[in-house]
């Protein structure tokens, strides 16, 4: 049973039934008194109804008629543009993030912020924080020694069991050893790299990507060579193809297939048959961080890019970090045919993880409460995407443009012509709201005009009053742009 307000339960069958096509704009809703006689309700609760339906967008009041189906602005707004994938990458990306990414991290880190709109996961709130109390106090209690005895280096922990049997059902077939705990993905990241590649190699990343890997590339002395990626369907085939044929030495492709961070794409399996098959026949690695994909909309797994693999040619990295327990910062890596090399370089680096935790997640994994927490909290993003989506279509400048993924934690914003990402950034942190602008997603200047704003707080008066005030900077952000445009 749901945990919603009986008002919000029914203003999201409504606003389903928008969205599935049932009511079309235009349409009249039913009246407050059809309302409380439909759903056996109090006019106090029809009338919250009728104005949450209003507020998301999905309806508005006529003098003397009711409340009508309206289309919502963010689907008014024109899509954002597919890249160019006709032309090689310009070796000047090659040049260093480094710089960028620490006066970001330390101008987050230092400044006073009241509304953080740049990271990449969900409010605490929205995790289960007491199923996984009560998993840990249980494996504390069964096994005492967990704190005080070394991990083995090959242990059988519920952790890798559960993660082999999910793996199922996206068509890999692995086996609990085959599974090797990491310190979040990105560590797993930093595995598989050091892996395949020596410094000074190159490696084709998406553009824009995520830029704790275009930080990685560098402290690892690796150059990052951006493919041009669609908001719709991700990194380019015809612009990696192309890549590869152009710059001899490609070591490898790193490619977030579901919900990539940040535009939010989803790579069709078609897509996915023919990656494989490209970097196999030009013998660069692929590796695969999955860390979004159980935040997809839909029930139905994705299949995993690695189960289209034969050969060993494919890394699967992936982590707890966004759907279950960002605290634990726990992760995996499946390395294919480079398991045993990067078990190696795992415990060069950082031993063996702790058990302790891998014991309660696994053993909360194998429970029926992971999948119903995994649905809460996709609904629940859903919801917050949507009304984020709203607001920003609402308040931001004509001329923005948004990219609505199906599912995950982030929208990708798109500024007017001219707008930079930078200003808006700086007006924006001297209010004490933080977002994560373009530049920190790719080396070249492509992004300059984009912002990525996080979606997973629950939707509250702040949080609506703040997108406001954001969408404000926005607008004077690109007045001038505007103004010299005419």
């Amino acid at each position: 049973m749901s945990s919603l307000p009986r008002y919000q339960q029914l203003a999201q069958h409504y606003a389903q039934a928008m969205r599935t096509g049932t009511l079309q704009p235009g349409d009249r809703l039913p009246s407050l008194r059809e309302l409380m006689r439909l759903h056996g309700v109090s006019l106090s609760t029809a009338l919250q109804v009728c104005r949450t339906l209003e507020g998301d967008g999905f309806a508005e009041a006529r003098e003397r008629s009711g409340y009508f189906v309206r289309q919502p602005r963010r689907l008014a707004m024109v899509p954002m543009d597919e890249p160019a994938a006709d032309r090689p990458p310009d070796p000047a990306q090659f040049v260093g993030i480094h710089q960028t990414v620490s006066d970001f991290v330390t101008r987050r880190r230092w400044g006073e912020v009241h509304l953080d709109l740049s990271s990449a996961r969900a409010s605490p709130e929205l995790y289960p924080a007491e199923a996984l109390r009560a998993a840990m106090v249980r494996s504390l209690r069964q096994r005492p020694q967990l704190l005080t005895q070394a991990s083995p280096s090959r242990s059988r922990t519920p952790f890798r069991e559960a993660v082999a049997r999910r793996a199922l059902r996206a068509g890999m077939h692995l086996a609990p050893e085959d599974v090797l705990p990491t310190n979040g993905c990105i560590e797993a990241l930093n595995l598989a790299l050091r892996a395949v590649a020596q410094p000074g190699d190159t490696v084709a990343v998406e553009s824009p990507t995520f830029y704790g890997l275009l930080q990685a590339l560098e402290s690892l002395g690796m150059r990052a060579l951006e493919i041009p990626t669609s908001p719709q369907t991700g990194l380019s085939l015809e612009a990696l193809e192309l890549a590869l044929r152009t710059y001899q030495g490609i070591k490898a492709v790193v490619v977030v297939p579901h919900l990539q961070n940040p535009l939010g794409s989803v790579m069709p399996d078609a897509h996915k048959q023919r990656l494989v098959q490209l970097c196999r026949a030009h013998g660069t690695a692929l590796i695969e961080d999955d860390t979004y994909s159980e935040l997809l909309d839909a029930d139905a797994v994705p299949r995993a890019v690695q189960s289209f693999d034969s050969d060993g040619g494919v890394i699967h990295c992936a982590s707890m970090h966004k759907v279950l327990a960002p605290g634990l910062r726990l992760g995996w890596i499946h390395a294919g045919r480079w398991h045993a090399r990067v078990e190696m370089l795992k415990f060069a680096q950082t031993r063996m993880n702790e058990e302790l935790s891998q014991w309660a997640v696994g053993e909360y994994m194998a429970t029926s409460a992971y999948d119903r927490h995994l649905r809460r909290l996709r609904e629940t993003l859903r919801l917050q995407r949507e009304r984020t989506a709203d607001a920003i279509a609402a308040h931001f400048p004509a001329g923005t443009r948004i990219n609505l993924p199906p599912g995950g934690l982030q929208l990708w914003v798109e500024l007017p012509p001219g707008a930079q990402a930078q200003a808006l950034f700086d007006a924006a942190l001297e209010e004490h709201i933080l977002v994560a602008p373009g530049t920190l997603f790719s080396n070249s200047a492509r992004c300059d005009g984009f912002v990525r704003i996080n979606c997973g707080l629950p939707w509250s008066p702040a949080l609506a009053a703040g997108l406001k005030r954001l969408g404000e900077l926005a607008h004077a952000v690109a007045a001038p742009q505007a103004r010299r445009a005419a």
